[in-house]
């Protein structure tokens, strides 16, 4: 892509949104009450998530790692254009969303084009982020500026190539002899099926495990969930990371990697499920486990984020992606990724 660097183009910002995450002990309960509300999540799992933060000292890591997102975008938007101011908002912690939409207005920003740290089509992972960002214009009134949403990445090479690249590191733990013996356990966060069958979210996931797979040269691999958060009785994405390590034990396999696709950075669900819940399983079964690093700040994912940015700000042509499915659309049907309780029967 050009690396245009003249600032002539649809925008006057841009917007780094994501979930957020809390800063500390007394945090914990108030952004999880923020993050299940109106959800029919059963008190005790709130509880037992809001535990998981107090192995960290109540802080989760996600508010660091957009940071350091941020201020990488923002060298690398000084060096190569477009010349933009970047804000941050959060769906469920500090900085919310109307708060940043409100300095924005304030600093007279009219448009804005809105990078969502999520890579995949879901209700959660999509519309749900423009929900937010819409209701945030409404409290804002006239003053609101516009804000558009970046198309979702799943396919782009961006992401795909340094996932891949992580995912090598990660065997390469293993004698070389060993390697291609070695299976993958690529893993999501688990959905409602309802939410999943209105949307691409499984489809593209598979996508891109076949992507990152085939680029780092795997050919023993699965893809699996975590996170899941409903009640027993709601039917969820599986099969569960945990439940997929103890079918390969069953299976003699005494190694594995799991290589995180489903998120950007290696913020709680990825220390605390992965890192901690995981790998104390396979500590239990004798089982040598590695996790692959998510993207982060990797400087070619940093530099995707910035060739989304210029392709919509320039109205470039190109549309990059790799693989089978299609880059996706720039604007979001009126339809896309509905709440499962909007689905008809």
């Amino acid at each position: 892509m050009d690396d245009s660097t003249e600032n002539v183009g649809v925008y006057d910002a841009v917007l780094l949104v994501s979930f957020g995450g809390p800063n500390g002990p007394d945090d914990v309960l108030p952004f999880l009450e923020n993050v299940l509300r109106g959800r029919n999540v059963p008190p005790e799992r709130m509880l037992e998530v809001a535990e998981h933060y107090q192995h960290f000292e109540g802080k989760s890591p996600i508010n660091e790692q957009n940071i350091a997102l941020l201020n990488a975008l923002r060298e690398e938007c000084l060096r190569r254009g477009p010349h933009l101011p970047i804000y941050w908002g959060n769906r469920n912690w500090h900085p919310f969303l109307t708060d940043t939409l409100r300095e924005m207005a304030d600093n007279g920003v009219k448009r804005a084009l809105a990078f969502v740290t999520s890579a995949y089509s879901s209700y959660s992972g999509c519309r749900q982020y423009r929900e937010n960002i819409a209701a945030a214009c409404a409290a804002l009134g006239e003053s609101a500026p516009q804000i558009d949403k970046i198309r979702v990445f799943f396919n782009h090479p961006g992401f795909v190539e340094p996932m891949a690249a992580n995912l090598v590191r990660a065997l390469d733990h293993f004698p070389a002899a060993d390697r291609l013996g070695v299976p993958v356990l690529f893993t999501a966060h688990s959905i409602p099926t309802s939410m999943a069958d209105s949307s691409c979210y499984a489809l593209q996931l598979a996508e891109t495990a076949r992507l990152v797979a085939a680029k780092a040269g795997v050919t023993a691999w699965h893809l699996v969930f975590q996170s899941r958060s409903g009640p027993p009785t709601q039917p969820w994405l599986d099969p569960d990371v945990c439940d997929a390590i103890r079918s390969l034990y069953e299976q003699g396999q005494r190694r594995v990697v799991l290589a995180p696709i489903g998120f950007i950075s290696d913020h709680m669900e990825v220390l605390y499920d992965l890192d901690t819940e995981a790998a104390g399983l396979c500590r239990s079964l004798g089982i040598e486990m590695y996790r692959a690093a998510t993207v982060g700040t990797d400087p070619a994912f940093v530099g995707m984020v910035r060739d989304l940015i210029a392709e919509r700000h320039f109205n470039l042509p190109q549309r990059e992606a790799i693989g089978v499915l299609p880059a996706n659309h720039d604007v979001c049907p009126l339809d896309c990724c509905p709440a499962p309780a909007m689905r008809r029967p």
